[in-house]
């Protein structure tokens, strides 16, 4: 499982997807989640601006498992 390292209370998916390489502009989130299937602490997720905080887990099809965590 990948760390994903934020300095603020939460990030957005949208921003997220793009810190993580699972998209190469902010842009492309929205597509993106159309298109792939992303789960959030298990949970089916498509909205860009869902919040995350240290702890949750991402898993992102094709992309892997990500867990964020306070730098």
């Amino acid at each position: 499982m990948k760390q994903i390292e934020i300095s603020t209370a939460y990030i957005t998916l949208g921003a997220f997807l793009k810190l993580s390489d699972c998209v190469s502009t902010g842009g492309q989130a929205k597509f993106f989640l159309q298109e792939n299937q992303v789960l959030i602490n298990n949970e089916p997720d498509q909205r860009r601006g869902r919040k995350l905080y240290p702890g949750d887990k991402v898993e992102v099809e094709g992309f892997g498992a990500f867990t964020i965590v306070a730098s």
